[in-house]
């Protein structure tokens, strides 16, 4: 293992849960060069030792990089932490079905997390990610632009490559978002997806080949995505892994690009005291600026009414690890 550096422009991240998720996620940074220090903490310390030598087999083929396997005072000048880890969904289970067994590991990782000094900026991807989000924020005591979530950067990425599937382009030459919870209440914002500068409603009415029912399927496509994958294999990792690489990106290269995420809305959406899916500038410090896309009325009331699963949710389990909303 090479020795800390103390360079000034060093970048270093620490991965929190080497499961699949997490594992998935510092392999693609590697292959991508992100950052130049990589830790990965996790409880099994055997398989964070076994992933830190695997990945860094692999260097000599991608970018320079320090990667170990360390402890939670690995991250007192940390830029960034990343957590993955926490319960995974099971086959039948939804991701707020997840949130009591979380929280409680949440709040073991984030405390030690604090009490090492870290300063940096905490991005979550355990589920359900935001409310894990949210709690990392008030356990914490952090200011909410450097607590962000995976949010919906996954869902709207797999948005995106249906709508290209449908008309056959390039899903990257597809602008939209999924909104909302990440999770079974999440939907598109139709109202402003673009393909080419065309909106869905002039994709539609120039081609009578798509119609209406098209975008509903793809909308349901997307919700159940994961419940597809894991029981076709049992869990997902690749997609989320390389949207963690590409949030840690934006945020460690000060890229100010708008990424959909997790992030704290305060009046935004009519939505009040609450992480939750939208596009937002990121940049070195965090969460930049919210973007709140004005959406139709349909869209609104899909938006309030995820707000409110996930209310629902918080004010049920909150208060037994002492979370005040």
């Amino acid at each position: 293992m090479l020795q800390p550096t103390n360079a000034k422009n060093h970048q270093k991240i620490v991965l929190v849960g080497a499961g699949a998720v997490g594992s998935t996620f510092a392999y693609a940074a590697t292959l991508q060069g992100i950052g130049q220090e990589l830790v990965i903490v996790d409880v099994a310390r055997d398989k964070a030792h076994g992933d830190a030598k695997d990945i860094a087999d692999a260097l000599l083929f991608t970018y320079p990089k320090n990667i170990y396997a360390g402890d939670y005072s690995d991250a007192a000048d940390a830029d960034i932490v990343v957590i993955t880890a926490g319960t995974a969904q099971k086959p039948g289970e939804s991701r707020l079905d997840l949130v009591n067994r979380n929280l409680h590991i949440m709040q073991s990782i984030v405390t030690k997390i604090v009490e090492s000094g870290f300063n940096g900026i905490f991005l979550v991807a355990s589920n359900p990610v935001d409310i894990l989000t949210y709690a990392t924020w008030k356990l914490s005591g952090f200011p909410a632009e450097r607590v962000i979530g995976s949010g919906t950067s996954l869902d709207s990425a797999r948005l995106c490559k249906y709508v290209g599937y449908l008309f056959n382009v390039d899903p990257r030459t597809v602008s939209g978002y999924m909104l909302g919870e990440h999770g079974d209440t999440e939907f598109p914002a139709w109202s402003h997806l673009s393909v080419g500068g065309l909106t869905m409603a002039e994709w539609i009415k120039n081609d009578p080949r798509f119609t209406e029912a098209d975008l509903d399927i793809i909308a349901d496509r997307v919700v159940n995505a994961a419940y597809d994958i894991i029981r076709l294999k049992g869990a997902t990792y690749y997609g989320v892994g390389a949207a963690l690489a590409r949030i840690c990106r934006a945020l460690l290269d000060d890229e100010n690009t708008i990424l959909p995420v997790s992030v704290y809305l305060n009046g935004q959406y009519g939505v009040e005291d609450m992480y939750i899916g939208t596009p937002a500038v990121l940049n070195r410090h965090g969460v930049r600026q919210v973007i709140e896309i004005p959406l139709n009325e349909k869209e609104q009331g899909l938006m309030r009414a995820s707000a409110s699963q996930l209310d629902e949710v918080m004010r049920n389990t909150f208060a037994e690890i002492g979370i005040q909303r």
